[in-house]
């Protein structure tokens, strides 16, 4: 039998927090949150639940989740968002693990709550995430976005039985607000990457991204909600093409008004 550690960050989460935290309790032998210093309620609710609290300035994803495994109690560690809720059928997976780990790493299926509605299918289902996993052979990794598990070299990983809950777009005005956020934190990293982003992304990869959830992972089955999940992703995909260009050129338009500048400097030393 091992011990676990349930690590989750959190900022202004007053909402979710107390579902996400009694949904693993039973199977935490430790529970962690470090939160970003928020203006909500989000302290109080965790001190009643008597979890271990901290308070660290936002790092960044990957920098914020490598913290809070610092202060856990143990080296296995579920990790969480705070939108997130363990279901019966993963609870009892993860007390099987606890009994008997048969790897270092676990990859879980996440099954997002849409406006009320579970999305089974589209890009969203399975969703699968490493998150349960021995911290002495892997770390979060990644710059803005798309943080995820680096396990090392030889590691060996299982797939879980049973979901992990994500209640993560209550509207469909948050889900604008969702892809405004991540639209510029994915932007801001594709440019450091030096991603490409000519006009030919920007037409036709919205529309691959829409026809590959909706039609060949069968978005459609999830009716008007699968609908809304497809088009605002293909929208998501569009606007952060659009911006990762605006960007580029941005930074080309300031490289040249600074080689201008050098230019009159140097005129003016004459």
């Amino acid at each position: 039998m091992i011990s676990l550690s349930v690590v989750i960050i959190t900022f202004n989460e007053e909402k979710n927090i107390e579902r996400c935290i009694r949904s693993v309790q039973g199977i935490a032998d430790d529970i962690v949150v470090l939160d970003s210093f928020s203006t909500d309620r989000t302290k109080m609710i965790c001190q009643k639940l008597s979890v271990r609290f901290y308070e660290q300035a936002f790092l960044g994803y990957s920098q914020q989740k490598n913290k809070v495994l610092e202060y856990a109690l143990f080296p296995f560690v579920l990790s969480l968002d705070a939108d997130e809720v363990v279901s019966p059928e993963l609870f009892q997976s993860i007390l099987k693990v606890k009994e008997n780990p048969t790897a270092d790493g676990y990859f879980i299926s996440r099954l997002t709550n849409y406006c009320g509605s579970w999305i089974k299918h589209t890009d969203w289902y399975p969703d699968r995430k490493l998150r349960l996993w021995d911290t002495r052979k892997g770390h979060w990794e990644g710059l803005q976005v798309h943080e995820h598990v680096e396990m090392q070299h030889g590691s060996t990983f299982e797939r879980m039985k049973g979901d992990l809950y994500h209640y993560s777009f209550p509207s469909v005005a948050h889900h604008f607000a969702v892809i405004e956020n991540y639209t510029d934190l994915m932007a801001t990293e594709a440019v450091q990457k030096n991603k490409l982003s000519g006009w030919f992304f920007i037409i036709f990869s919205p529309i691959q991204k829409f026809f590959k959830s909706y039609v060949f992972r069968m978005g459609f089955l999830d009716g008007y909600h699968g609908l809304l999940v497809c088009s605002l992703s293909s929208y998501a995909t569009f606007i952060k093409y659009m911006k990762i260009r605006e960007l580029k050129n941005k930074m080309i338009s300031e490289q040249q008004r600074s080689i201008f500048n050098l230019g009159l400097e140097q005129q003016h030393i004459k």
